[in-house]
């Protein structure tokens, strides 16, 4: 960009100290909850808002979102729902009107990705149960075992949820993954 005129080049060398190679959010799930930890202290200070309960449901939602605006569009979000609380309590920012998922996320392109995206969409509707009768093996059709391994293979993991919040951790969870099953 510099060699063709579209950036300053005084800018780019001031910038271009130490390159650092960051993936996008999407492919670092296990640091959302600590982002909204971030966020929520940051701007809840300068906006003059509390948060003191973040929902189950809404901390699920937004570990299992594609996130194609990155890190900005996570502050983006907690930022728009800070200032929609009430009595301490982050309303889910996915949601508009209270009914749907913003439906911007890209679909899933490749395979991979769309076999990634339905264990996630189906792990969240089986409440992250893995074996038994209703756990989300039963409902993709698959051994117990067989979905833990392809779990491991895209990187999927029980989202935790430590923060400084008051945030019950799942029933039975610890550091790292640990199916749960019925």
């Amino acid at each position: 960009m510099v060699r063709n005129g579209e950036f300053r080049s005084d800018l780019y060398f001031r910038l271009n100290v130490f390159p650092v190679q960051l993936p996008p959010l999407r492919e670092r799930r296990e640091d959302i909850p600590a982002l909204v930890a971030h966020f929520i202290e940051i701007v809840g200070r300068r906006v003059g808002r509390q948060i003191d309960h973040i929902p189950e449901e809404t901390m699920l939602d937004l570990c299992s979102y594609d996130w194609p605006g990155n890190i900005r569009e996570l502050q983006n979000l907690i930022e728009r729902a800070l200032i929609l609380s009430e009595n301490g309590v982050l309303p889910n920012p996915l949601l508009t009107a209270g009914t749907q998922l913003i439906s911007f996320v890209p679909a899933p392109t490749t395979l991979m990705d769309s076999e990634r995206a339905l264990i996630l969409r189906t792990l969240q509707a089986a409440g992250w149960v893995i074996g038994g009768r209703d756990g989300a093996a039963a409902r993709l059709g698959l051994k117990r075992t067989t979905l833990i391994y392809k779990m491991q293979r895209h990187g999927i993991s029980r989202p935790s949820f430590d923060s400084n919040l008051e945030m019950s951790e799942p029933p039975g969870q610890s550091e790292g993954f640990q199916p749960q099953v019925q």
